[in-house]
């Protein structure tokens, strides 16, 4: 049994490795430019010691961290009871945010929002209090950092009500961790401003600038744009996350260990129940056993909001689409990391962004999440057609190598079944490749990437092919219907063009007609019929580059191009 002290520096060490990863870069260039804009000490405050001007930092970290551990523990309880909605918080800490901002900018405003604060500011007789305990407060209320393992168990027991020592134990050292490394980032910043006289001098413009970067933040988390910029990242911290895991829940051994590549016999799987509602099924009713009987199916845990959840979703999709029509069934349950995610509409919001298509259930009281005993965002159980799990994975990545399984489940269930081609291979799985090839490439107008043409609009556009291609982009000729997440001829037969780096190339595509393409001097033509499906159009035994061109008639509507 873990014990409390145990507790405490599993909290520490997760709320370190938070505090260096990819989700504190979008509060950054606001603390230290926060810092900078009171950093610098006038010589009345230098007199009266200029304690809030010294302490900014500190003020600014605390009041961050103090929120932060309240709202996750306390705030989803709080807004049930109050019957408030479960966003409120974010919402208030958003608007909050862009007050501050605004403050920055006039002074009068912020000495209106800093006047409840007073208390934690005007020690040491200062005449000129700082911002930064207010600032930190409403950085911890708007601000959601993705979840390790820590603050995961955190979040669920607060959003259940399961508050014990225990909990109280990892998120206050989970807090104190955090704040290590962001309060160095708030004193370097500090420091840059004492040795730089451009600080010293234009103040005023410093404040002015701070407050417009804390505008701008308040317009992107409205925008999540924050979330956009985390999934372009790499996650340097996956390692360390995952060994934080194993401290906290054990390491799990054989057959059954998540993420293994051959199939175990890990139990019956859990039920899927307690779903406040349901998402992309029939009339948005619930899946019952009948629907379900006889299906190799995967259940996918995930929230909106986490980033990993963002990455890892494009390839349970992708898995939908390819393997639904021959007996695949993919169920995605949302368990809320953060209160404002038991939102049904915001669910329902984040779900269509995101391109699920796949039926979800809304798992907002963590009652499936509990039967399934699960801890982590990401995470998939596979079970085969009888209802017995067969693999576990937890985190991004390792798509082929679960769709592997899949395929062997699926043949299992059906051996007469003819599958499609794979859509993924290992390459994708060795975290530990340098060979270069094209991320994955949306063509639908809510997610399209690598245009060469400039932005995709839905509607009906004409186009014709520029005169090269830069790598990693496609380009279109003639007329298409452009949709949310397709793109379709609209007279007569469209032309489209790609530049690829790899060894494979992949398309979804589905309706009825015919596919012809090119690569190499070599021209082949397939006659598509049926559901968005995945296709392989190039394999080579090299990674190397190319252009593939590609005409599609009418009938035909084109989702997206995955490499290897």
């Amino acid at each position: 049994m873990t014990t409390v002290s145990s507790l405490v520096a599993i909290g520490l060490l997760g709320g370190l490795i938070t505090g260096i990863s990819p989700c504190v870069l979008p509060v950054l260039p606001v603390i230290l430019l926060s810092a900078g804009a009171q950093g610098v000490r006038s010589d009345d405050e230098e007199d009266s010691g200029g304690f809030a001007s010294r302490f900014h930092p500190y003020l600014v970290v605390t009041g961050l961290v103090v929120s932060f551990t309240v709202f996750t523990l306390l705030g989803s309880t709080l807004l049930s009871l109050l019957h408030l909605p479960q966003d409120l918080i974010r919402w208030i800490g958003i608007v909050m945010l862009a007050l501050i901002g605004l403050g920055m900018m006039v002074p009068k405003v912020m000495e209106t929002l800093e006047r409840p604060f007073s208390r934690f500011q005007r020690f040491g007789g200062s005449k000129n209090p700082s911002n930064g305990f207010l600032l930190g407060l409403v950085l911890g209320a708007a601000y959601v950092p993705c979840a390790g393992p820590v603050l995961a168990a955190v979040a669920v027991a607060g959003a259940t009500g399961r508050i014990g020592v225990d909990t109280v134990a990892l998120a206050v050292s989970f807090a104190v961790g955090t704040a290590i490394p962001l309060l160095a980032f708030a004193l370097a910043g500090r420091g840059i401003t004492e040795r730089i006289r451009a600080f010293r001098t234009r103040q005023r413009a410093i404040r002015v600038t701070a407050g417009v970067v804390m505008l701008g933040l308040a317009v992107a988390l409205v925008l999540d744009a924050p979330a956009a910029l985390q999934r372009r990242l790499p996650d340097y911290t996956a390692s360390l996350q995952a060994r934080t895991d194993s401290l906290l829940h054990g390491d799990s051994t054989g057959a059954c260990r998540p993420g293994a590549t051959a199939l175990g016999d890990c139990g019956p799987l859990p039920a899927i129940d307690g779903a406040v509602a349901w998402i992309n099924t029939p009339s948005n009713q619930p899946l019952t056993q009948h629907d379900r009987a006889g299906k190799v199916t995967l259940v996918d845990f995930f929230a909106y909001s986490c980033i990993n959840c963002q990455r890892s979703i494009p390839g349970i999709e992708k898995l939908h689409e390819t393997y639904a029509a021959s007996g695949l069934q993919v169920i995605g349950v949302h368990s809320p990391e953060y209160a404002f995610e038991k939102e049904v509409d915001n669910v329902r919001g984040g779900v269509e962004s995101l391109g699920i298509t796949y039926p979800v259930a809304v798992d907002s009281n963590l009652v499936t999440w509990t039967n399934f005993d699960n801890h982590y965002w990401p995470a998939h159980y596979l079970a085969d057609a009888q209802g017995n799990v067969r693999q576990t994975h937890i985190g991004e990545g390792g798509e082929a190598a679960t769709e592997k399984l899949v395929r062997e489940l699926l043949t299992q269930a059906n051996p007469k079944a003819t599958l499609p081609a794979p859509v993924f291979s290992e390459a994708n799985d060795d975290a530990g490749t340098n060979s270069p090839r094209t991320p994955e490439t949306y063509l639908g107008s809510d997610r399209a990437s690598g245009f060469a043409q400039g932005t995709l609009h839905k509607g009906r556009h004409s186009f014709s092919f520029p005169s090269r291609l830069q790598a990693d982009t496609f380009a279109l000729d003639g007329t298409w219907k452009v949709e949310p997440q397709s793109i379709a001829p609209a007279e007569g037969k469209g032309r489209l063009r790609l530049s690829y780096r790899g060894k494979q190339v992949n398309l979804v595509v589905s309706g009825e007609g015919d596919l012809t393409w090119t690569v190499n001097g070599k021209t082949r033509t397939t006659h598509i019929s049926g559901v968005p499906n995945g296709m392989e159009l190039v394999r080579t035994d090299e990674v190397g580059s190319g252009e593939l061109e590609l005409e599609a008639s009418p009938g035909l509507q084109l989702y997206s191009f995955t490499f290897g």
